[in-house]
């Protein structure tokens, strides 16, 4: 975890002058959307106000990274009181939107929970989400693989807590464990009632 402060305070110095003051890391991350769901409905950040939004980028064909992490969020919202648990809406948003139409998505995210959406888009529209969330993906092929079949998507393995008007809170790094996502979580929701 410290490794990842260091990474993302460095990450934070790079991209600002030297002689000003950088933002506080809640302007950092976050801001609007409009993308599809798994039911084909437009959504936008705007439907999620007056919710905690737990949001993931990932995309269903993904080995082991996205699994994991949507395991462990499905975990941690599952281990939150109810009362906590209604105010929360766990998002999944796709970086592949070539495979990840919303009828593939469906199934892979209630696969995980029933109560986690399936979100994607044009790639313009996934442009938008990721540079508003900063997050990094890219479409790798392997060499003499089928760049329309046999490729994978590269991206960074962040979830996201996002605040009921819409403000970044923080961010849970690949592998973060449950009891922490649990506590954090409790941790912002008892502030905020």
């Amino acid at each position: 975890m410290m490794r990842f402060i260091c990474l993302l305070v460095l990450f934070v110095g790079l991209h600002f002058k030297a002689d000003a003051a950088p933002p506080p890391l809640a302007s950092l991350f976050g801001g609007g959307f409009s993308l599809v769901d798994q039911d084909n409905q437009v959504r936008t950040d705007k439907d999620f106000r007056g919710q905690y939004m737990l949001i993931y980028f990932g995309y269903t064909f993904c080995p082991d990274v996205c699994p994991t992490s949507l395991g462990i969020l499905a975990d941690s919202y599952d281990a939150l009181d109810k009362s906590v648990k209604d105010r929360i809406q766990p998002l999944f948003i796709s970086l592949d939107p070539a495979r990840d139409t919303p009828a593939v998505i469906k199934p892979y995210v209630k696969a995980f929970h029933p109560d986690f959406i399936g979100l994607t888009g044009t790639v313009a529209q996934l442009k938008e989400a990721t540079k508003a969330y900063r997050v990094h993906w890219r479409k790798f092929v392997p060499e003499g693989s089928d760049p329309e079949k046999d490729y994978a998507v590269d991206h960074s393995s962040l979830t996201y807590l996002i605040g009921p008007d819409g403000n970044f809170l923080t961010l849970f790094p690949h592998g973060s464990r449950q009891e922490f996502m649990v506590s954090t979580i409790n941790k912002y929701l008892s502030e905020n009632k």
